[in-house]
């Protein structure tokens, strides 16, 4: 049996991956999380991100699970973040020009891809790098040793506060086992999702270093308002006791004070008195200016803009929206690019070495989202006949950017409606019943063709001898109700006179005769198509 090693050449030892490297680390399990979220300033912070910059994690992992947790607009753009990945399809995919094997490599690889545990869960515990810079799932792995099959049986999120860095290389991640370097992580055992939000050695690269800002920001002025809201929302209270109060009457009536703004209740003597004045005037917009800032720049840092998370009345226009959403599909892009390299090194070719293919790192098959922005198909459909006309276009570019999969062979396909219809392989597609055809005056719209008008029953009734007998009374009836107008042009009245002297005689005019017949009209038609429908 060939050597297994990983994909820079080093020697692999399957042995240990039958049981976690994590298993064994008591301490790891025993350790829970600091909340240094507590107390957090303007000094303390720095001295956090200073720490994970010397290759100790602990307190910035810590925070940035803090950070996500009690602020729910970070939480809510992350998810948006995270969770755009999951309404995208995938795929493994054979490399250029690839041999019958490396194509055979890649579907059985699919396949397998399709049979991995909770792999919606795995993408976005993966994607909880693009805030830490890292996101660290052991592979708990299960062997078959009657077919000799390596397959994943469950992947284990692991937090990054068990991880540090080495100080002399800041890039070599450890898992921390209280020893001075820490342990290196086991080869296929681990998928390390190394996410570069921005340039950096790993502990700077989450974009939770530049969301702990405004964040920090964010919590003063969420404070302050409380606060704010807190004394000015009650009106100031005055005790008046007499002359000959003592201290414990004085104290009696501070307690009464003190409680009966939030309980609207208490007792005092019958010579002391309370007066409620008007609350102080103060003014709470300054604090939410500042929180408003604050939130905009979080969703700019995480999705590129503000218009996809809220709009503010002035410049949420549907143009610049669809501006700041083309940018989020870019952020989504390169997600989607660096989590499927990725899956690649740390999840596909693992897969494929252990169970028994001769892979090159330069020939593997990759797995890749899908993230095109597919072209309208009707404009697709009206341009492509000039394009044609006027340059050779691959079939291979227009399947691509409608996203219509190429036929395989022997697949049956899709023709317009007509006699007989042969396919490329020969075959004859039978044509649809006249049931699921469109009807003939539709069809011959949209085929140019001249169509033959189908038969009125209202009409045909009209036309018929009842119908002219209807036509001749409708001429006598209008005859009758012109009689007057038409007496005054038979005397040589000039038709502009004859137009102006209607205004006068529209009163003489009788219109019974015709209101008649017409009701009379309607009501057989509305008959007749009931009958006919």
């Amino acid at each position: 049996m060939a050597q297994i090693v990983d994909v820079h050449g080093n020697p692999i030892k399957t042995a240990p991956l039958r049981e976690p490297q994590s298993a064994d680390l008591i301490n790891l399990r025993r350790t829970f999380s600091e909340h240094p979220s507590r107390g957090l300033d303007i000094r303390k912070l720095p001295r956090i991100l200073e720490a994970a910059e010397r290759g100790d994690l602990r307190a910035q992992s810590d925070l940035f699970c803090d950070m996500e947790e009690r602020d729910g607009h970070i939480f809510a753009e992350m998810s948006k973040r995270r969770r755009a990945l999951l309404t995208l399809d995938w795929s493994i995919k054979a490399p250029r020009n690839a041999t019958a094997a490396e194509k055979d490599m890649a579907a059985e690889a699919n396949e397998w891809f399709q049979d991995l545990p909770n792999f919606d869960e795995f993408i976005l515990d993966m994607l909880d790098g693009i805030g830490h810079g890292f996101s660290p799932i052991e592979i708990e792995w299960n062997y078959t040793s009657k077919s000799r099959f390596w397959f994943p049986k469950a992947f284990h999120k692991r937090p990054q506060s068990w991880f540090r860095t080495l100080q002399d290389n800041r890039d070599e991640l450890r898992l921390d086992d209280y020893s001075v370097d820490g342990a290196p992580l086991q080869p296929f055992g681990w998928v390390v999702h190394r996410h570069k939000a921005k340039a950096g050695y790993l502990p700077e690269t989450g974009l939770h270093r530049v969301l702990c800002w405004p964040y920090l920001f964010k919590n003063f002025s969420v404070l302050d308002l409380a606060d704010f809201l807190d004394v000015y929302g009650f009106p100031m209270r005055v005790g008046k006791y007499g002359n000959g109060a003592t201290e414990r009457d004085k104290n009696t009536l501070l307690r009464a004070l003190m409680h009966i703004g939030r309980d609207a209740a208490g007792i005092i003597p019958d010579d002391m008195a309370i007066d409620f004045q008007d609350a102080v005037k103060g003014d709470a917009k300054n604090f939410q200016v500042m929180i408003d800032f604050c939130d905009k720049t979080i969703s700019k840092a995480v999705l590129g803009g503000t218009l996809t998370s809220q709009a503010d009345g002035q410049t949420s226009t549907n143009a610049l929206g669809g501006v700041h959403n083309e940018v989020r599909h870019d952020l989504m892009a390169s997600d989607a690019k660096q989590t499927g390299g990725t899956l690649t090194r740390g999840v596909l070719y693992p897969l494929l070495v252990l169970n028994g293919y001769q892979v090159d790192p330069h020939r593997m098959p990759r797995f890749a989202f899908d993230t095109r922005e597919l072209l309208d198909l009707t404009l697709f459909s009206e341009a492509m006949p000039a394009l044609v006309s006027m340059m050779d276009i691959p079939a291979s570019w227009a399947y691509e950017k409608t996203g219509i999969p190429q036929p395989q062979e022997g697949e049956p396909l899709l023709r317009a409606p007509s006699a007989s219809t042969p396919t490329p392989q020969g075959e004859t597609l039978p044509v649809a019943p006249a049931s699921q055809q469109l009807p003939a005056h539709i069809a011959a719209l949209t085929q140019n063709v001249p169509m033959e008008v189908p038969p009125d029953p209202a009409q045909d009734a009209v036309d018929s001898a009842p119908g002219a007998v209807f036509a001749q009374n409708v001429s006598t009836a209008m005859n009758n109700m012109l009689a007057p107008l038409m007496a005054a042009l038979s005397q040589g009245m000039p038709p502009e006179d004859a137009m102006e002297k209607l205004v006068e005689l529209y009163p003489q005019l009788s219109t019974t005769e015709l209101t008649q017949l017409t009701s009379q009209a309607l009501f057989t038609m509305e008959v007749w198509g009931r009958i006919n429908a």
